[in-house]
């Protein structure tokens, strides 16, 4: 399984706008895409500004298919002017596999 972690840095009062959109994009990325096993979302309970999703599929192509996506890019876009850093990272789960 290819497991891919994600940590946003929201704009100033930007959590209100974005969390629906975050959401949305998650039960899309579940429903639209066979190898997307997981996709949850978190928000810091002390700092509503950091927003981090744990992401599990398939293989790393699936991840791929994902960032292909009409309904990714659609999001991505929609965030863009909301976000202030994003960091990425991938991994293999080693267990349980």
């Amino acid at each position: 399984m290819f497991v891919v972690t994600v940590k946003f840095t929201l704009a100033e009062g930007a959590a209100e706008a974005f969390m629906p959109l975050m959401r949305a994009q998650a039960k899309n990325s579940v429903a639209l895409e066979p190898d997307c096993h997981q996709f949850d979302v978190c928000q810091d309970p002390d700092d509503t500004a950091t927003v981090f999703l744990y992401e599990l599929y398939s293989d790393e192509a699936a991840f791929k298919v994902h960032l292909a996506s009409d309904h990714f890019k659609q999001f991505d876009a929609d965030v863009a002017d909301l976000v202030t850093a994003k960091q990425v990272a991938c991994y293999h789960r080693s267990y349980p596999s």
